[in-house]
């Protein structure tokens, strides 16, 4: 049985120190200036960015708002072509899926000889709604893709979440640059993008007399044409 009594000798250590004690105990080999990269990899955090390390459910991660599902299955025989030929006719681009409102994105790789497939997403919220949502929302597009896996039940199968979950690998690291942001705020920063450019637009056609509002607007745009560094 293990003890998880607090080392007394621990009680004044400080949060950094803390820190510094967890990386040298799985880094202890690493060289110097990788344990100071990972240092401030942990204890860099910009609380709009932070993210998270939890479950997304039944199989999968999720950082913040966003999970991700990775899923390697066996194709049928010539399910690859088939396919392609279905990717090529769309150019990649399957707006069908703009109906499933949690849809970050969505990888199909195909493998050993086009024996075996990756299937890799991005969506918010947890698995079963997420699933949910295909089979609600797009289950003619589900079909007609997944048909080409072995052993596919069909969307509309009891089995199809035991499927999907045993073929599902859950990933070792997971990252995502804006964890707060759902696919709803995206396109709803879009629309307001587009509204404020055109508001901003018509005041410098037209600028206001009165001073107060001209300042406003000239902080209004300072604000907006600041640039977003990388480094937080």
């Amino acid at each position: 049985m293990t003890d998880h009594t607090p080392d007394p000798r621990l009680a004044d250590e400080t949060s950094l120190e803390a820190i510094r004690r967890k990386i040298d105990a799985v880094a202890h080999d690493a060289p110097h200036l990788a344990k100071i990269a990972l240092e401030a990899l942990v204890r860099k955090h910009n609380p709009d960015l932070k993210g998270t390390a939890n479950s997304a459910g039944r199989v999968g991660k999720q950082s913040g708002n966003v999970s991700e599902l990775t899923a390697i299955a066996p194709l049928k025989p010539g399910g690859a072509e088939r396919l392609r030929r279905i990717f090529d006719l769309t150019n990649g681009n399957m707006d069908g899926a703009q109906r499933v409102s949690t849809l970050h994105d969505m990888r199909f790789v195909f493998f050993d000889n086009d024996t075996r497939i990756l299937f890799a997403t991005t969506y918010d919220g947890d698995w079963d709604s997420y699933i949910n949502d295909f089979a609600t929302k797009i289950p003619e597009l589900m079909d007609l893709l997944f048909a080409n896996i072995e052993g596919w039940p069909g969307i509309d199968s009891p089995a199809v979440k035991d499927f999907i979950a045993g073929h599902q690998i859950d990933a070792a690291g997971w990252f995502v640059a804006n964890p707060q942001v759902t696919v709803v705020d995206t396109r709803r920063f879009q629309r307001m993008d587009k509204a404020l450019t055109a508001f901003l637009d018509e005041m410098s056609a037209h600028p206001p007399q009165d001073h107060a509002t001209r300042k406003a607007l000239e902080a209004l745009n300072a604000a907006l044409a600041q640039p977003q560094g990388v480094d937080y």
